[in-house]
């Protein structure tokens, strides 16, 4: 079984007033990925500080730079191997990170990406250019996972938008005709991904797939599931568990929480 996680760990794990990195390390090794994408990490392109935090939670990293944001990065941990990686080669305001590893079911392609904050028309493009890389996968076994900034289609948020703030509400609402803007999870979606958390949790309160904010704060942030593990066909098909993290040092160690899934799938052997 693979154990896949992402989590947004809010700029690189550390603060004006405190570092959470040791914080961040201890829910990795509590909950040991196979597989795992971080987005936000500030500062993590420089001083060999994601070499030192690989090391700690013993996996190889394949980061992605963003030249306007902050990166992201996908780690692999032993046996599973990696046969490619790189990064998308889009102008993404963050970034995306693409690793493919062995499986014994063949190439599983994950897309490891943070999508803009701040307009839901560049969102929209941002998934467009997620997709393009989802048909590009070298198989049917492609996930594509992160912070997406972006709301569930299939749910009202009417209500909960009313009581935030204008500044944050707008990032939510298409700018002509101020309706909830839905667009890159429909995109994603209309491209035949699977929204992993309700197709596994088939019957489970909304509220307990939202994936902010957490204890530690998040005022821009008015309970919503912003993180999602969008998998094709195949992939949902081998998924038996997607649970949100809570409790414990989860509940600190950023603004969000981490999203961690189970795939039935076994390490394969590459050529090298």
């Amino acid at each position: 079984m693979l154990r896949l996680m992402t989590w947004n760990i809010r700029t690189g794990g550390r603060d004006r007033g405190g570092d959470r990195l040791d914080q961040v390390v201890r829910v990795i090794d509590e909950q040991a990925p196979d597989v795992l994408a971080l987005q936000e990490l500030r500062g993590f392109d420089r001083d060999g500080l994601m070499a030192t935090v690989a090391g700690r939670v013993g996996m190889t990293p394949y980061l992605a730079r963003s030249c306007l944001g902050q990166p992201v990065v996908v780690l692999v941990r032993p046996p599973y191997q990696v046969i490619d990686a790189g990064a998308v080669r889009r102008p993404f305001h963050h970034a995306a990170a693409r690793v493919v590893v062995a499986t014994t079911a063949g190439p599983l392609t994950v897309l490891g990406a943070h999508l803009y904050p701040y307009s839901g028309g560049r969102r929209r493009m941002e998934a467009d250019w997620l997709v393009r890389a989802v048909r590009r996968a070298p198989g049917p076994l492609t996930l594509v996972t992160g912070d997406l900034n972006a709301l569930d289609p299939s749910v009202d948020h009417t209500e909960r938008l009313a009581g935030m703030p204008t500044l944050y509400r707008r990032r939510h609402l298409r700018r002509r005709g101020g309706d909830v803007d839905t667009r890159a999870i429909g995109r994603l979606l209309a491209a035949d991904l699977v929204d992993l958390w309700p197709s596994v949790n088939a019957g489970a309160a909304e509220a307990e797939g939202r994936t902010v904010p957490t204890r530690f704060g998040g005022a821009e942030f008015a309970g919503m599931r912003l993180d999602y593990l969008l998998g094709t066909r195949e992939v949902a098909r081998r998924t038996r568990e997607c649970r949100v993290v809570r409790g414990g040092t989860a509940d600190t160690a950023s603004d969000h929480y981490p999203l961690l899934t189970t795939l039935d799938l076994d390490p394969a052997a590459t050529d090298g």
